[in-house]
């Protein structure tokens, strides 16, 4: 079967993928998008899944530009302007707001099913991009200039660019051989949607205790988001528990340790589904190599306890449009292997930066001996704005070092410069 040349062929049509396929397709390069199966059709009435993200600004404004936001911001969701962070042991709360930074709200609560299915109409209606589903990958060629893809049903796709976004086993990162980092918690995150005594008005909470955080997300209609981080056995055991035991354990977790410590948001009266899931770190030795580049969780895997997951993702995304436009409007090649590895160094810097800083914060809070190192840098972070805004603008992605898409420049903008 004859080969197809494309400008770009991305591998994986999750939120990151399609997202990184979407701005490439806006930005006037064809695109093939390559995806196992379809996402389930996303209903408003359908019950909240037990997944969701909390989106940064940054990672809402290439959404934005990617064409999918407007779909989402329709659907329900959850802008949260209030982060409380205790830590029950040091017995020590810190209070971040929106306003005090200048910023609308801190980030936006919605669900992954809602985001990747309003990536998937953006994908099925953009042209520029062909979209095969169900693919299946037979085999990689990627020692060549141009990289070639072969699908198990005999197709061949040649490009210019080959991007990986299929996953934490990302075929693609093991076909080029990238090594990675990697650290097992030997953790679990416990997830479900739980009903409080007062509804949620908008605040995400967290709760660092003993065996890991307990963070509680705003959702729409009142209720929240639960995700509690416990010993992978301990995970199991709970999961194991009939309704009212689980609510008991649960509710103790919540219970503040002393009046210094505000009990928002009250008891937990109801949790419906439960679900758990595996924690743990990693980081490729590079993203980039040859014609092929990897982003997201292909590239790097972070503990939750931060929940920027999927916003490194979009960062990555809007990074590596940012890298092939720029190297267009200085006459190189846009998929140079100078271009590339500017992305994989910048990329890669971000990235562990924020995992190991999340890891840094998971081991000073799973210590207990070291509760007053812990309160004495809750105190000090609580009274600095200095340190707050830093850690707020990262977290936001607007950052000094976040992609241009990320700070509210356009595409168009982007493609002008």
């Amino acid at each position: 079967m004859a080969e197809r040349s494309y400008d770009v062929v991305m591998v994986g049509a999750g939120m990151v993928g399609a997202t990184a396929a979407c701005l490439l397709a806006r930005a006037g390069y064809s695109v093939a998008v390559i995806e196992a199966r379809e996402p389930a059709e996303y209903r408003e009435d359908s019950p909240v899944g037990l997944r969701v993200s909390a989106l940064s600004p940054g990672a809402a404004a290439i959404l934005e530009q990617a064409g999918a936001w407007k779909a989402i911001s329709r659907q329900r969701h959850c802008a949260y302007r209030r982060m409380q962070v205790e830590d029950r042991q040091a017995r020590q709360r810190l209070d971040l707001t929106a306003g005090e930074f200048g910023m609308e709200r801190l980030g936006t609560i919605v669900e992954n099913d809602l985001v990747q299915w309003s990536l998937w109409q953006c994908l099925q209606n953009l042209g520029g991009i062909e979209l095969l589903c169900p693919a299946q990958i037979s085999d990689l060629r990627l020692d060549s200039d141009q990289p070639v893809v072969s699908l198990a049903d005999g197709r061949q796709l040649a490009t210019h660019l080959l991007v990986g976004a299929d996953g934490a086993d990302s075929v693609v990162r093991q076909a080029l051989g990238i090594e990675q980092d990697y650290w097992c918690y030997a953790q679990q995150g416990i997830v479900g949607v739980v009903e409080t005594a007062r509804p949620n008005a908008g605040v995400a909470w967290q709760r660092f205790l003993p065996g890991g955080p307990l963070a509680l997300l705003p959702l729409a209609d009142g209720r929240s988001s639960m995700v509690w981080t416990r010993p992978s056995a301990d995970a199991q055991r709970l999961l194991g528990l009939e309704d009212a035991e689980f609510l008991a354990e649960l509710n103790a977790a919540l219970q503040a340790a002393d009046d210094q410590l505000d009990e928002f948001p009250g008891g937990v009266r109801q949790c419906g589904k439960r679900a758990a899931f595996d924690l743990s770190m990693q980081l490729g030795k590079t993203y980039a190599s040859g014609r092929t580049a990897l982003i997201g969780d292909a590239a790097h895997v972070v503990h939750p306890l931060a929940g920027q997951g999927v916003n490194l993702g979009l960062l990555d995304a809007a990074a590596l449009v940012e890298t092939v436009l720029q190297a267009r409007q200085a006459g190189e090649s846009p998929v140079s292997e100078r271009s590339l590895q500017r992305f994989a160094r910048w990329r890669r810097s971000e990235s562990e930066i924020m995992a190991r800083g999340i890891d840094s914060l998971r081991t000073l809070f799973g210590v207990e001996s070291l509760a007053p190192l812990r309160q004495l840098g809750l105190a000090a972070v609580s009274r600095s704005w200095v340190l707050k805004d830093g850690f707020i603008r990262r977290a936001a992605g607007r950052n000094q070092n976040a992609p241009a898409l990320a700070r509210g420049i356009s595409l168009a903008q982007l493609m002008a410069a």
